[in-house]
């Protein structure tokens, strides 16, 4: 089954158009990843499958059309996003961020139990718990994002880029445990990326982003096997 289908997306900002009718799928319990540059327009992507902006096309997640419902809605659906840039409440402690992303929720012992599960996850985010987010390190931040987005017990995980600006051990811890939840417990994810590299090791299949298009998708080793595309999108 799948879990997001997205049949000619278009979607800009006010007369500039970004996306010119990508298509793409992530599969139940799938780990797609989209390569691009910048500019390529994987940010918009992100945003337009969120409701964040304006689009045109069909999004479904889960058999369901959800294409005019609001962000808030597809969240309920099951989609979170950890924006590009983190986007974490820097004024409010740790553990507000994380009841923050439990908003769809009722409260109650469940989603204090769900905060203790990623607490040991991300440990150095419950050492820090009851620390403002905007004094943690870049890498904690990143954590964070990911953790408060996961508070929601989405069913797809969208990741814009938690690797920008990380160290690479960082990236490399984050990248395992976004692995390790899509391994162990189903969850379906869509990586937006820039470091080939370590993306194509962990997806199950890629697609290639350029000005607005899908150029190419298939598996991690399909398309490492391509020397055009390996050499032109994926710099190894």
């Amino acid at each position: 089954m799948s879990m997001l289908r997205v049949v000619g997306l278009s979607a800009g900002y006010g007369p500039v158009s970004v996306l010119q009718g990508i298509d793409l799928e992530v599969g139940e319990g799938e780990f797609v990843v989209m390569l691009g540059a910048n500019g390529a327009g994987k940010t918009t992507t992100m945003r337009a499958i969120s409701g964040l902006i304006s689009r045109q096309g069909l999004v479904e997640v889960a058999g369901d059309d959800i294409t005019k419902w609001s962000p808030d809605h597809i969240v309920r659906a099951g989609v979170a996003q950890v924006p590009q840039g983190r986007g974490t409440f820097p004024e409010l402690s740790v553990e507000d961020n994380m009841l923050a992303g439990a908003y769809v929720r009722h409260g109650g012992h469940d989603v204090r139990d769900d905060m203790h599960k990623w607490f040991e996850v991300f440990p150095r985010l419950g050492e820090r718990r009851h620390q403002r987010a905007g004094s943690l390190s870049g890498g904690e931040q990143q954590m964070l994002a990911i953790a408060r987005a996961l508070m929601s017990r989405p069913k797809l995980l969208l990741c814009d880029e938690p690797s920008l600006g990380l160290a690479p051990l960082i990236t490399q811890e984050l990248f395992g445990v976004l692995e390790r939840l899509n391994r162990d417990e189903g969850l379906s994810v869509l990586l937006v990326e820039q470091n080939a590299n370590l993306a194509m090791h962990i997806a199950s299949r890629v697609y290639l982003l350029e000005t607005g298009n899908i150029v190419a998708s298939g598996t991690s080793a399909e398309l490492s096997a391509d020397d055009s595309i390996r050499k032109a999108y994926l710099g190894f």
